[in-house]
């Protein structure tokens, strides 16, 4: 006697999506398949971060003088690849609005192509990325420990390569390249964020970056740090407005310390010092210090807010 009754088990499985399918007027006739693929994005950013940093993140046992054949073979492979995935988000794009999709190959082929040709701009901020974390921690022995090693630089590499696919209309792909790093290294930024060269990290777990926080130069943040939204506007119909400003703009040359949360569409001045376990809803002057005594004793930067939304 079998000790799983397969059949079933599949039939049944598939009578359920059927069931959802029919419920959100999803498409039952055969084709190919609708949406990227989590591995296949995986895989491309695997590639492009060897392709970005051969000798320290390609192959080990790669030799300096097959350098630009292996970045130019696996730029290859892995931009033809992501070209695919492109073309799925795409199409299911279209389906999903109802567009003509005539258009989606020639549309894939640019998008692709304008990611390549970023990809020696995003090979630059990354390298200040690097520097930044290495200038900025005293155990740091080198860029390269740096590079091999730290949470914060794999979540900048995956995020600098996810906003290109932002930019680009593709927030679906964009989104999956950053959640490979979240699910990796416990660092969670949106896509969308816009993030200026020379961004540090530190330690990194349980740092949260919204979706329209604009972070300048110089920036550096420590563990458990949230760029989160107040809250959340909604229409007359009790929708939710999306992609409205709602995160901080953080400029050039701000320190935020660990378990800092800072909310809403607040502005932390150039060069100010926010401390450890603030809670922030409004705006710092250039140059301001805030810690969690001096928000505590004035009120002025400590709001506790009801409800308010991360």
């Amino acid at each position: 006697m079998a000790l799983f009754d397969i059949e079933q088990i599949a039939q049944s499985l598939s009578a359920a999506r059927r069931e959802w399918r029919d419920a959100h007027n999803r498409l039952q006739d055969a084709g190919e398949r609708e949406f990227p693929s989590r591995d296949a994005l995986a895989q491309v950013v695997h590639q492009l971060k060897g392709a970005l940093f051969p000798m320290r993140l390609g192959p080990y046992d790669l030799r300096q003088e097959s350098e630009d054949f292996y970045v130019a073979h696996t730029l290859d492979s892995a931009l033809h690849a992501l070209h695919v995935q492109i073309g799925l988000e795409l199409r299911y794009s279209a389906r999903r609005q109802a567009l003509d999709g005539s258009d989606v190959e020639a549309q894939a082929r640019r998008s692709a192509q304008a990611f390549a040709q970023s990809l020696p701009a995003i090979r630059r901020l990354l390298d200040s990325d690097v520097l930044a974390a290495y200038q900025g921690d005293p155990a740091a022995r080198s860029v390269d420990e740096v590079l091999l090693c730290y949470p914060g630089i794999l979540a900048m590499i995956h995020h600098r390569l996810a906003h290109r696919l932002y930019q680009l209309g593709l927030p679906l792909l964009a989104r999956i390249v950053a959640e490979l790093a979240h699910s990796e290294t416990g660092i969670d930024i949106h896509p969308g964020a816009q993030i200026g060269a020379g961004f540090f990290i530190d330690h990194g777990t349980g740092v949260v970056i919204g979706e329209t926080a604009v972070i300048g130069q110089r920036v550096r943040v420590y563990q458990a740090v949230t760029l989160g939204a107040k809250r959340f506007p909604t229409d007359a119909e009790g929708h939710l407005q999306k992609g409205l400003p709602r995160h901080p703009v953080v400029q050039d040359d701000v320190v935020i310390y660990a378990g800092a949360t800072i909310l809403g569409r607040v502005t932390l001045g150039r060069g100010a010092v926010i401390g450890g376990n603030v809670w922030l809803t409004h705006d710092v002057p250039a140059g301001g210090n805030v810690t969690q005594a001096s928000s505590l004793e004035s009120g002025r930067f400590a709001s506790v807010l009801a409800g308010a939304a991360l």
